[in-house]
């Protein structure tokens, strides 16, 4: 007698009914492994700021006072000392106005003073920098009524900043994004009226964002104040960085 076995076949309904569960599956984990790269994308920038580079700034103050604010950033006052605006809530940081108060301050989008800066340790090269500007998706921008450069005085430019993979010295959304990896010694390069004029950093520090001591006018020396929010891609906190002119 021949021997006969009896196999059970799925039908062609169960079988592709079990890969649409294979496929959602993968479609599933694909999703969260996708979702995990970008939220590590997004907060690596951020915890490593605050753990490897945010505390160089730790001895510096956040915002306590004025006038303790003008004297641990300039050193102790021995000349004429200014002090710019008013406290303000900032929303959109795109627009210089919001950076700073308005009062007895005046930004326009026509004719205004342009000179070029460079920072040539982040490739920042001949960065167009324009006095009173509004948008700073077009330009650095200098706070009116701050000394011009290689003047007596302190120079204020702010710049935007966003995470720091997304750095690029000619988009001006990004051109502040790298600044915190800056240190003191390092060197900044201004191109005004036919000179050439380098700032050498001598301070770095952290200020609440409505912190106006940072506007400080001190006439003892040509000074050199860059501005931008930290930690990267948030506006929780300004990173300012102090220079003083010196020789080329």
């Amino acid at each position: 007698m021949v021997p006969y076995r009896y196999v059970k076949r799925q039908t062609p309904s169960k079988a592709a009914g079990k890969a649409s569960r294979l496929n959602a599956r993968f479609m599933a984990v694909l999703l969260v492994v996708v979702g995990l790269f970008f939220f590590i994308n997004a907060a690596y920038p951020i915890i490593s700021y605050q753990l490897l580079i945010s505390p160089r700034f730790s001895t510096a103050f956040i915002s306590p006072n004025s006038d303790a604010a003008i004297a641990q950033t300039f050193g102790p006052p021995n000349g004429e000392t200014e002090v710019l605006g008013t406290e303000i809530d900032l929303v959109d940081y795109t627009k210089a106005s919001n950076w700073f108060p308005e009062e007895n301050t005046a930004f326009a989008e026509e004719a205004v003073n342009t000179y070029q800066f460079s920072i040539p340790k982040l490739g920042i090269d001949k960065a167009v920098v324009v006095v009173g500007m509004e948008d700073l998706k077009k330009s650095l921008v200098q706070y009116p009524g701050t000394a011009s450069p290689g003047r007596f005085g302190n120079t204020v430019i702010f710049g935007h900043s966003v995470l720091p993979q997304f750095f690029n010295p000619k988009n001006y959304l990004t051109i502040f994004s790298t600044l915190p990896t800056l240190k003191i010694g390092d060197e900044i390069f201004v191109d005004y009226g036919q000179v050439r004029y380098k700032f050498v950093i001598e301070q770095m520090i952290e200020v609440a964002p409505n912190d106006i001591s940072i506007l400080a006018q001190r006439y003892d020396d040509a000074y050199l104040t860059l501005i931008t929010c930290v930690p990267p891609g948030t506006y929780l906190r300004r990173l300012i960085i102090r220079a003083r002119l010196t020789k080329i």
